[in-house]
């Protein structure tokens, strides 16, 4: 028997993470159409809201039914907009293991989203679906989604040089492919031991001022 994520629902104190909806295309396109997501992302530019929709329907259904992995949106609890995606990819339910990466739309930057809902994440898959490693790959200069890494407890295991492909602005507008490198990190159940405590004695998830 195939293993597969569940259709899962997981409450924060602040927000939600859900699957994806036809009624998210717009905000979806919206965000993905960011500067910043445009250029440390590999989402077609400029992303239409057709794009959306098959991201929706098409890919991530597909993705979930494969087992490789699962595509969540991270929603406010109080108001409902979406505010981000969390992806779990490259799922190998051998080893237990997969990989997370999380995006936070440019309405709601500096609100310590991204790090809410990748820990939240990670609680749920190491507690309901007992996965053992949870692997997050950040661009070298990308230190806002590293700093959302540190604060959730990864712990960082070298780089992969030159594997990365990023996007700059040239001077005509256009975006132009550039190479860096890409730094790992893991998560394994014991590193969540005092996370939650220490994000507590910190001040909560807004210290850093994360968006992807």
């Amino acid at each position: 028997m195939k293993n597969t994520f569940p259709e899962v629902s997981i409450s924060t104190e602040r927000l939600v993470l859900r699957p994806l909806d036809e009624d998210d295309a717009p905000a979806l396109a919206e965000m993905m159409n960011d500067e910043l997501v445009a250029a440390w992302t590999a989402v077609p530019q400029p992303f239409t809201e057709e794009g959306a929709r098959g991201w929706i329907t098409e890919y991530a259904p597909q993705e979930r039914a494969a087992g490789t992995g699962l595509d969540l949106a991270v929603t406010e609890f109080l108001t409902q907009r979406l505010v981000g995606v969390v992806q779990l990819t490259k799922t190998n339910w051998h080893v237990r293991s997969t990989e997370l990466s999380y995006i936070v739309a440019p309405w709601a930057r500096g609100e310590g989203y991204a790090s809410e809902a990748a820990l939240a994440t990670a609680q749920w898959l190491f507690g309901d679906q007992r996965l053992e490693r949870i692997e997050l790959r950040t661009a070298a200069d990308n230190t806002a989604s590293q700093q959302v890494a540190q604060k959730i407890g990864c712990v960082s295991e070298g780089v992969l040089r030159n594997a990365c492909i990023a996007r700059t602005r040239t001077e005509d507008g256009t975006w132009a492919e550039v190479r860096t490198d890409f730094i790992v990190w893991s998560l394994l159940p014991e590193d969540l031991e005092g996370v939650t405590d220490q994000l507590a004695e910190a001040g909560g998830f807004t210290a850093f001022s994360d968006w992807n």
